[in-house]
């Protein structure tokens, strides 16, 4: 990481991470093997549409997941799943 740009970069991702109910989004998505409609998500949380394509779209922004349009629906997928999932392991250790 070079530079303010990459601490800027860095930033976001962990302010994406920062958020309980993207928390939660990325929780869900990552147990599928596929992506996952951004409704299914909405329904599964308990929280409006407007807000889950919100937070979706800040992880996307921060380059954790990628949305993709599938006919009238979008639906969210991880970006390098072992990569977060390594990345989440080593954030819980601070957690303890």
């Amino acid at each position: 990481m070079s530079g303010d740009e990459g601490l800027s970069d860095l930033a976001r991702v962990l302010s994406a991470l920062g958020n309980i109910t993207r928390l939660r989004i990325i929780r869900l998505v990552s147990e599928t093997d596929r992506p996952l409609h951004i409704k299914a998500l909405s329904r599964t949380l308990k929280v409006r549409y407007s807000a889950v394509y919100r937070h979706v779209a800040t992880l996307r922004r921060a380059g954790i997941v990628t949305i993709h349009e599938v006919g009238r629906s979008r639906v969210v997928a991880l970006r390098r799943r072992k990569e977060l999932d390594d990345l989440l392991k080593i954030v819980e250790l601070f957690a303890k």
